[in-house]
């Protein structure tokens, strides 16, 4: 409750993961809820983060996932229907799987597809009546292809795909309600073949993802880097006016 105290004071609202493991109780998420239920920064609860790549980070099949989020999302309508549930995909969920969550209010998408979003906009409208918003979405800093931070290649990338997202939003009578930008500031314990007190600059390159290789290197994703300095991107995310009706 400290952290969200902070949190509201600057005026920042929390979507609130509650349930991220698949090896927890469903139950768990009663008492999660009900310590910080009547606190104002809560914006919505969410259950999972891509659990159809991860398995809700224990190894279920993507049919035991799913069922597992149903389930959970009930529980929580239960314990407080003053708020939407959310989940979080990665990538774009076929419409079997869409119709299967009819509890789910509002989804998040996980999506690296370089310096535009493509169709997903108007794929999403075709398959869905509830509104979404990009869970995760930009560029990391290193640019695979020349071996060199590229801090232009990651702020041009947030440019581009910030106004995409604004330029589809819900107060503009498109589908999205928003977007978190991945990410505020570099990790550097994320290549677990590397060494946590190291910038290391591995990345793989799964088929899409990020401008401008479509290599994930994952310790070079911060606005800021691990100090806090701004890198261009920072600059450049600031200067993106928020989208008005």
């Amino acid at each position: 409750r400290t952290v969200l105290d902070i949190l509201w004071a600057k005026k920042i609202f929390v979507l609130n993961t509650v349930y991220p493991w698949g090896g927890a109780p469903v139950g768990n998420v009663v008492d999660i809820i009900d310590g910080v239920k009547d606190h104002p920064a809560i914006l919505m609860w969410v259950v999972g983060n891509e659990w159809n790549y991860n398995g809700l980070y224990n190894g279920m099949s993507p049919d035991a996932a799913r069922d597992r989020v149903r389930d959970v999302v009930d529980l929580i309508k239960d314990t407080d229907d003053s708020r939407p549930v959310a989940t979080i995909y990665g990538e774009m969920p076929d419409p079997l799987v869409i119709r299967s969550l009819p509890n789910i209010d509002v989804w998040g998408l996980n999506v690296y597809r370089g310096i535009n979003f493509g169709d997903l906009f108007t794929v999403w409208q075709q398959r869905a009546r509830r509104p979404m918003f990009l869970a995760e979405y930009g560029a990391d800093a290193y640019n695979t292809l020349e071996m060199r931070e590229d801090q232009d290649a990651q702020a041009d990338a947030t440019t581009q795909l910030t106004n995409q997202i604004n330029a589809n939003s819900s107060v503009k009578g498109g589908v999205c309600i928003g977007g978190a930008i991945f990410e505020f500031a570099d990790e550097w314990h994320k290549d677990k073949s590397g060494d946590p007190n190291t910038h290391d600059t591995s990345g793989d390159a799964p088929g899409g993802g990020p401008h401008p290789d479509g290599t994930f290197n994952e310790e070079w994703w911060g606005l800021v880097d691990i100090d806090r300095v701004p890198r261009k991107a920072f600059e450049a995310y600031a200067e993106i006016p928020v989208p008005t009706p």
